[in-house]
């Protein structure tokens, strides 16, 4: 087990090297997201042991699980699933310290009351939904711009950038497309100039597809399977409020 995580880790880095030499992009641009649903702590230890430090769940209750056998090993943790309102407590409970599905603002609202009450900030990331399918999360590219005005009025909420899940297809320029459009998003975002925003941070691309994001701007690749083996769990384990649930990082 051990020597098929890191050898896999050592694949996926030199795929992302060789991606950003294509690119003409440092190769410290690009951050190695651990997507970990599904992996077990242990297989998480081994990867945080190798020297990687970023990990990220999409179920607060596996966040939960997980929690204390990972705590003592340096590392920091995203969420990156679908946050239902009544789940802010334990995200900000379990060191979460970005959430990449900030989509709405019922969830920003209540994010930040529970931050003031506790006297903290965290970073967010607006996800947005750049292929418009239904099955998946995420504010309207058209409707990115106004969110992300109303969510940076609340000083508790550090906006870092843009997520998106992309489009799951072999067609790598269909895929691209919808890179582009956060890329371009983020563009404007930029020139719109909003007080409490950043757009240093896009998170796209995943295990199939992580050299043609990083071609078009991304400083964070989420990958799971490609370092941790097939998930064996039904797809209905990612649904959550009937859409699927970042399936097939």
């Amino acid at each position: 087990m051990k020597e098929d995580i890191l050898h896999n880790l050592e694949i996926i880095n030199n795929r992302i090297k060789k991606a950003c030499e294509k690119a003409g992009r440092n190769y410290h641009e690009v951050k190695l997201l651990l997507a970990t649903k599904t992996v077990s702590a242990e297989r998480i230890k081994i990867a945080l042991e190798s020297g990687q430090i970023l990990i990220a769940e999409n179920k607060v209750q596996e966040l939960k699980e997980k929690y204390e056998d990972l705590k003592d090993i340096p590392h920091e943790n995203h969420f990156i699933g679908h946050l239902q309102t009544n789940k802010i407590k334990d995200i900000l409970k379990y060191d979460v310290s970005c959430i990449q599905s900030l989509d709405r603002l019922e969830l920003a609202e209540k994010l930040h009351q529970k931050l003031l009450a506790e006297n903290r900030t965290i970073e967010v990331l607006i996800q947005v939904n750049t292929s418009n399918e239904e099955s998946k999360f995420g504010v309207d590219p058209d409707k990115a711009i106004e969110l992300i005005k109303k969510v940076s009025e609340f000083s508790t909420l550090k906006i870092k950038g843009l997520m998106t899940i992309g489009l799951f297809s072999a067609e790598t320029e269909q895929v691209r497309s919808f890179f582009k459009i956060l890329k371009n998003l983020q563009q404007k975002i930029i020139q719109e100039n909003i007080p409490n925003v950043e757009m240093n941070e896009l998170s796209m691309g995943m295990s199939g597809d992580l050299e043609t994001a990083i071609e078009e701007g991304s400083t964070i690749v989420r990958v799971g399977t490609a370092i941790f083996g097939e998930r064996i769990y039904p797809d209905n384990y990612y649904w959550d409020e009937g859409k699927i649930e970042n399936k097939g990082i």
